[in-house]
C-alpha cells in the first residue's frame, strides 16, 4: 500500500498548480491533474468530466483572448485521509481578456491522491466565487 500523503507533499503539489496556472504553463498545469480528473467552475455551465474536457475549455478561453496575469493563494487548509487529501484555499486571480484586466476573488478545493510511483495528482477541482 502507498504511504499516507504528507502536508508537505500536498502543499508542494498545490504550489506547483498555482505557479503553473499563473505562468500559463499548460504542460506543467495540466500535467498536475489525473486524466480522469473532474472540474467544477463557476464560469462554466456544466461539470468538466476529464482533463481533456478542461483542456478543450482552456483552449477556447485562450482563443477568445483570455490569459492569466497572476494568481495568489492564501489561507490554505489541508485535510489528509490516507493516500487522499483535500486542499482548500482562497485565490486571487488577475486575468486579461481583450485588453481588459480583472481580479477575481475565489475559493478553491483541490482533491489530491497518491499516483503510481509515489507522486501525487489532482483528481478534482472546485472553484467558486468568494462573495463574502
Amino acid at each position: 500500500m502507498s504511504p499516507q500523503l504528507t502536508p508537505e507533499e500536498v502543499t508542494s503539489a498545490a504550489e506547483r498548480i498555482v505557479a503553473a496556472y499563473s505562468a500559463m504553463d499548460e504542460e506543467a498545469y495540466f500535467g498536475s491533474f489525473d486524466p480522469q480528473a473532474t472540474f467544477l467552475f463557476h464560469g462554466t455551465p456544466e461539470r468538466l468530466n476529464s482533463r481533456d474536457d478542461y483542456e478543450e475549455q482552456w483552449r477556447t478561453w485562450v482563443s477568445e483572448g483570455w490569459k492569466v496575469i497572476g494568481c495568489h493563494s492564501s489561507d490554505p487548509f489541508i485535510q489528509i485521509y490516507g493516500t487522499t487529501a483535500v486542499f482548500s484555499h482562497s485565490v486571487a486571480t488577475t486575468t486579461e481578456e481583450q485588453g481588459q484586466r480583472a481580479i477575481t476573488e475565489e475559493r478553491e478545493t483541490i482533491v489530491f491522491t497518491r499516483a503510481g510511483s509515489g507522486g501525487i495528482k489532482a483528481v478534482h477541482e472546485h472553484l467558486s466565487l468568494n462573495t463574502f
